[in-house]
């Protein structure tokens, strides 16, 4: 694949959070990827923590306004932009204030307010893929970092297949150390059959409590490849990946080339 388009749906990026292996992945893998000469397209919410005037993030009235349905209740999503210099390397934020700006000098919205992490994931996703599409924009690779896309696969999968941004798109879930504790709101299946997932899509969750392991099954188990950026990867997403024959790529934080290696990676898928 030479100079293919990679969408980076991630949960957090230096430096508008602080710096994390996580963080640090959701800037340089990018910013590597379009320094090789793809085309980049980076995704992540606009947390309540993140100062907009000290980043210059600016709403694209253009793509902001339209209203999304979770739970029979309409959020309207709203779209901001920032550029990361030196790499001039745009960067959208995911923003409603159901859902984000919840207590902003007290840290992560999906730690102050944990009840609203299974709307806020299916919010942030949607908002992602809707964006796109409005942007025409046609990604050959989904990079998906972080809990919080982790239905990105399977609504790209499932429900957007067919749109011209997502057809033929091979999807990547990265698996970082980075977990939460608890599981998501009981109603969380129900609230993705209302969005029109069947049994079969949702076969890895179905009638369990949904935390950190499963929501990462539900990824893996519609994802093309998966990345393990930590030596302490859970035994049963270990097992889940091998039953599941995915083609796995390990790599962490100080690696030599890794935008070299994420390319040979999305090549063989």
């Amino acid at each position: 694949m030479s100079n293919g388009k990679v969408l980076f749906i991630s949960q957090e990026i230096t430096p508008y959070l602080p710096e994390s292996e996580m963080a640090n992945m959701g800037h340089d893998m990018p910013q590597g990827m379009q320094e090789q000469g793809f085309e980049v397209r980076t995704f992540m919410p606009k947390y309540g923590c993140i100062n907009e005037r000290r980043n210059q993030l600016h709403e694209v009235i253009r793509l902001s306004g339209m209203n999304l349905i979770i739970d029979d209740t309409d959020h309207q999503l709203i779209i901001k932009v920032a550029t990361l210099q030196p790499a001039r390397m745009q960067v959208y934020f995911i923003y409603n204030d159901d859902y984000f700006q919840k207590n902003p000098d007290k840290g992560l919205e999906t730690e102050q307010s944990p009840e609203l992490n299974d709307e806020r994931c299916m919010f942030f996703v949607r908002g992602t893929i809707e964006t796109v599409k409005k942007l025409r924009w046609e990604a050959n690779i989904v990079h998906c970092q972080g809990w919080i896309s982790a239905l990105a696969p399977m609504y790209i999968k499932k429900l957007y297949s067919d749109d011209p941004s997502f057809r033929g798109s091979k999807i990547v879930y990265s698996l970082f150390g980075s977990t939460f504790d608890g599981t998501l709101d009981p109603r969380f299946e129900e609230k993705l059959r209302m969005d029109g997932f069947t049994d079969k899509d949702l076969a890895p969750v179905a009638g369990k409590p949904i935390g950190f392991s499963e929501l990462a099954q539900l990824a893996l188990a519609h994802s093309d490849g998966v990345v393990i950026h930590t030596k302490d990867v859970a035994p049963e997403l270990l097992k889940f990946i091998e039953d599941n024959h995915i083609p796995c790529l390990t790599l962490q934080e100080g690696d030599e080339n890794i935008a070299e290696k994420c390319t040979e990676f999305y090549n063989t898928l």
